[in-house]
Parts: C-alpha cells; sequence; structure tokens
C-alpha cells in the first residue's frame, strides 16, 4: 500500500462528506464514487486499531 497517497484520500472523501451537507444528492453520488475497497480496508483498519488502543488504555 501507498502511504504517501493515504493523506489525499482522507481529504477528499471528508471533502465529499462536507460537500453531502451542501448538496446531498450531488454529494452522495460522490461519496459513492470515492469509497473504493482499498479505502474501506484502511477505514476499517484504522477503526479497528484505534479500538484496540483505547481498549488497552482504559484497561490501565
Amino acid at each position: 500500500m501507498n502511504l504517501s497517497k493515504l493523506g489525499d484520500m482522507v481529504v477528499g472523501t471528508a471533502g465529499d462528506v462536507a460537500g453531502s451537507v451542501v448538496d446531498p444528492r450531488a454529494g452522495l453520488g460522490k461519496l459513492r464514487s470515492a469509497v473504493t475497497p482499498r479505502s474501506v480496508v484502511t477505514l476499517t483498519a484504522g477503526l479497528l486499531l484505534g479500538f484496540l488502543l483505547g481498549r488497552s488504555w482504559r484497561r490501565r
């Protein structure tokens, strides 16, 4: 996985989400096209890592 493009992917997806607030139809279309299997895997891995870190810090 090329991590140099990770920030661009996150910023682009965040922009699409913000755009969906202004124009829901166009924003949803952009969001659907922005969601790729790679972004889903990246998001899932980030959520899992955050969950595990939060769980380990809570137990201390």
